[in-house]
């Protein structure tokens, strides 16, 4: 089987932790990288990292354009820039390469444009692609389906320097239709990677959805997790929901399967489980 062929926007902390997932990964070659300025010091990502091989060319983001795409091919982008990054995508778009945009904030019209790029090729956003943090946001919706009447508050925890308010907590709230001004609370503390937690407070009890990132190694098994996904997908855009779905789905259907009673209850339960996940 071919390798999925990466080219990584970002070599800064968090870019280097993704870069060093994928170089360990048999299915993914990590073809080049690209970053503010040309690397003084290393040629290759590899050897930044302290890895065997030349792998992950480090090239400066100046040089991105068209002909560099045609050049270096790849399969899929990989941004763990900043929201700058974005300007780079379309001639990459123009020739069918994929892309995932992981940047943690956006700018004002930015998702109409990755709308527009979606026309031409697959591209997948998401402000925190870590699968945990997207398994909580499916989760919640669940819960607020089933619980309408429950308060919902969201706690984001992160390290003290961090000013803005996650981009992750934005969307939590935005997909349960909360009020970001005064449901979201934030707390800046220490080096703390990311924590979100998602309360629902009823009568008699509490219940806490909770995802804390220990790593940002984190970000990197998402990304891969992605695109493993996104490879397959046709033109379009979407977000880590629609691969988180899209694995729930097929896991349901093969347990679905894997049961012995009459056609009719079973088409029922598919039915009836798989319109959770539309």
């Amino acid at each position: 089987m071919n390798k999925i062929k990466i080219g990584l926007f970002g070599f800064g902390k968090t870019g280097k932790l993704v870069a060093h997932e994928f170089l360990k990964n048999e299915s993914f070659e990590l073809t080049w990288v690209a970053k503010r300025s040309a690397s003084e010091d290393f040629i290759f990502a590899s050897d930044a990292l302290g890895l065997k091989g030349q792998s992950g060319k480090i090239v400066p983001i100046s040089e991105i354009d068209k002909e560099f795409f045609t050049n270096n091919p790849v399969d899929i982008i990989v941004d763990f820039s900043d929201s700058s990054g974005v300007n780079y995508y379309a001639p990459a778009a123009d020739i069918g390469i994929k892309i995932i945009s992981a940047i943690s904030q956006y700018e004002t019209g930015d998702m109409e444009y990755l709308k527009n790029l979606g026309l031409k090729t697959a591209v997948l956003y998401s402000p925190n692609i870590t699968i945990g943090i997207n398994l909580i946001l499916m989760a919640a919706q669940i819960f607020q389906n089933i619980l309408p009447h429950a308060d919902i508050e969201i706690i984001e925890e992160h390290f003290r320097n961090k000013n803005e308010v996650s981009g992750t907590a934005k969307k939590i709230a935005d997909t349960l239709g909360l009020d970001e001004e005064t449901q979201i609370n934030s707390i800046r503390v220490g080096g703390i990677v990311g924590k979100h937690e998602v309360i629902f407070g009823l009568p008699n009890q509490t219940i806490r959805l909770t995802h804390e990132s220990i790593s940002k190694a984190a970000f990197g098994q998402g990304a891969i997790f992605a695109a493993k996904w996104l490879i397959n997908a046709g033109p379009g855009l979407y977000c880590m929901e629609d691969v988180i779905k899209n694995n729930v789905r097929e896991q349901l259907l093969e347990k679905a399967e894997e049961t012995t009673p009459s056609v009719n209850y079973l088409q029922q339960f598919k039915n009836k489980i798989l319109g959770l996940f539309k």
